[in-house]
């Protein structure tokens, strides 16, 4: 991976700030469900936006800090653990074979959110793209591979714990740059996330005032 961790976070919150004047407040039905990777995420807390700001910016950030993990631990994978990094790349062999992978290749701000909106009461879909990307799975899936020894599954999992072990560490060493970066974040949501939400709410606020609103 080039570059230190420190000049990468720099670097992706530099790309954060450059996406957001492009987020918009969101008029849909809100979801029930919580984004596993934002709430209670330290990430977000270390960057100052646990509270008051919108999940789109919560998890466009979080994505881009995923980046940067993602590729140290690969780095580290590729180095140190040979299992693991075989593992992972016969998985990868498996997934190539899919022809339809609608959550793959996604920009960070839409990476990882869910791909279908949840179903309303009486409202059925006629498909969802969850159900095309299982079908395309199961009809294009290779064979197995053969069965690992319990040698060879024991030895995998402690590469594995290595490799959750160095993720925890850089994952530290991110939210502590992000801690020095909170000014920067935080004058981007000021400046750019809070005032189309306050006017998001003055429309609001005229909405229920007109005289057109029933019983007005």
């Amino acid at each position: 991976m080039e570059g230190s961790i420190e000049a990468r976070v720099s670097h992706e919150v530099d790309n954060w700030l450059r996406w957001l004047p492009r987020w918009r407040p969101g008029t849909h039905r809100s979801r029930t469900r919580l984004c596993r990777r934002c709430f209670g995420s330290p990430i977000i807390a270390a960057a100052g936006l646990a509270t008051d700001v919108p999940h789109g910016v919560q998890h466009a950030m979080s994505m881009r800090m995923k980046l940067i993990i993602d590729a140290a631990v690969d780095d580290y994978t590729d180095r140190n653990l040979p299992l693991l990094r075989h593992e992972i790349r016969l998985s990868e062999e498996r997934k190539s074979h899919r022809p339809y992978r609608p959550g793959e290749g996604l920009p960070p701000e839409s990476a990882g959110l869910e791909l279908d909106p949840e179903p309303e009461a009486g409202q059925p879909f006629l498909f969802t793209l969850g159900e095309l990307a299982s079908q395309a799975a199961a009809d294009a899936a290779p064979p197995p591979p053969e069965p690992l020894t319990e040698e060879e599954k024991q030895a995998i999992r402690a590469e594995v714990k290595l490799a959750d072990d160095y993720a925890k560490q850089i994952g530290k060493r991110v939210c502590v740059e992000l801690a020095h970066q909170r000014p920067r974040i935080q004058h981007g949501v000021s400046t750019i996330v809070e005032p189309q939400i306050a006017q998001l709410l003055a429309d609001l606020e005229s909405e229920l005032d007109s005289p057109l609103w029933p019983g007005g």
